[in-house]
């Protein structure tokens, strides 16, 4: 396999960790610094040139993109993945990740341990987001921060109201989140590698430091991990769509609580509290799925016209309800059912033998028109648009809805 290694810092423990491993398995591998990548752009024909040179062929990427170069990183792996190379982590799980309130607004429709979190913008609505959270003491989050950088503890309604309005009249975006008192100060890092969950450590703040993070001079010790833990650091993962990831996990009163999902998660803090060859583990796991690289479902799926994948649901006293997906009348109107969702479980695809129950959310792709009329009716109605038609303006009183006038004096005067 040649794999390449998307980094700007080849000195940084992990960056010589990973290419150690895969010389190690007698892989060829190279360090390319992300920032020197050339994105090509032509018709039936996505190439990339690194360095002014046209990029040889890769079987396999492993991005190690920063926080300050999310944007153009995640560009360079999108480009890698239109080229039909395999990527440790996917391009959109990397911008879905780095991003806390994206993350966490994926995380929130699923059955996932989240703390409660508001986010705000009029300072209006700073002092009843505070309440909604359960009040003080709350943590502030930066959207874009890393190893702690941008999280902040407010004890007090007044100094969580001051740091929100400090922050936002600098043009930064913060979180308001619910303060997990019971685990003040430690939290866990489990790490992801596909389907497993192969090591993971408690990092435990030391003196009056609410953040464990390492590189705060947070104390680390290998855990093994319950199964409740173990399956929500799995789960969250792929909700996200990584296949590599740091998963930090609050020990909440009512279970784990996921604070954040890390795409490019350093391997020195766990590998030196684990002895467990991490870079090892993750360079095997690429090797063995190498000829799958990422496929845009939707992209591929919505090509042919007419067709498209939607969700249904199956609300209490649906027909379907009770029925079997073959019996259900799916499968003679041309739908393909291609994942089964249940409360917390996901059933990939469902055997036709398979109960519907109600609540049941099927993943299907099948003809559009079809489609649409499986959506509940009431539901159905609901989304429809009423457009109404605008009442006749004379043109010179039509003013842009954000500025009193658009067009400056002399330019309307020379238009």
């Amino acid at each position: 396999m040649k794999l390449g290694i998307l980094s700007c810092s080849p000195r940084a423990y992990s960056t010589r960790r990973l290419r150690e491993a895969a010389v190690q398995r007698g892989h060829k591998v190279k360090v390319l610094d992300t920032l020197k990548f050339a994105i090509d752009l032509e018709r039936g024909a996505p190439d990339l040139y690194f360095r002014r040179k046209h990029l040889s062929d890769y079987d396999a990427i492993l991005p190690r993109i920063g926080a300050s170069i999310t944007y153009y990183g995640t560009a360079v792996v999108r480009q890698f993945e239109q080229m039909n190379v395999f990527s440790a982590n996917t391009s959109s799980g990397i911008a879905n990740s780095r991003d806390k309130l994206r993350s966490l607004q994926i995380l929130s429709r699923h059955q996932i341990g989240i703390p409660r979190t508001t986010f705000v913008r009029d300072k209006r609505d700073v002092l009843p987001a505070i309440e909604r959270v359960g009040g003080a003491p709350v943590i502030i989050k930066l959207l874009e921060g890393t190893q702690g950088i941008g999280v902040l503890l407010a004890e007090t309604i007044q100094s969580a109201e001051t740091i929100v309005e400090l922050l936002q009249s600098q043009n930064q975006n913060v979180l308001i989140q619910k303060f997990v008192s019971e685990s003040k100060g430690r939290d866990i890092r489990a790490f992801v590698v596909g389907d497993q969950v192969i090591a993971a450590m408690r990092r435990v703040a030391q003196g009056h430091e609410f953040r464990s993070n390492v590189h705060r001079g947070g104390v680390t010790e290998a855990i093994e991990l319950d199964d409740e833990y173990r399956n929500t650091a799995l789960r969250a993962t792929q909700i996200m769509g990584l296949r590599v990831a740091g998963v930090d996990m609050l020990e909440g009163r009512d279970g784990p609580q996921i604070m954040e999902i890390n795409s490019s998660p350093g391997l020195e803090g766990i590998e030196r509290c684990t002895q467990l060859d991490i870079a090892g583990a993750i360079v095997d796991h690429i090797a063995s799925h190498v000829d799958f690289p990422e496929i845009d479902l939707r992209q591929r799926l919505t090509v042919s016209r007419g067709y498209g994948v939607t969700e249904i649901s199956i609300p209490e006293g649906a027909d379907m309800v009770g029925s079997t997906i073959a019996s259900s009348g799916l499968t003679d109107n041309h739908v393909n059912v291609l994942t089964l969702y249940r409360d917390a479980s996901v059933i990939p695809n469902p055997r036709g033998d398979r109960e519907l129950q109600a609540g049941d959310r099927l993943l299907c792709f099948g003809k559009l028109e079809t489609l649409r009329h499986l959506v509940p009716k009431k539901t159905r109605r609901r989304r429809r648009p009423a457009v109404k038609e605008l009442p006749e303006l004379p043109v010179a009183n039509q003013v842009h809805e954000d500025h009193e006038d658009p067009i400056p004096g002399p330019l309307r005067e020379a238009i």
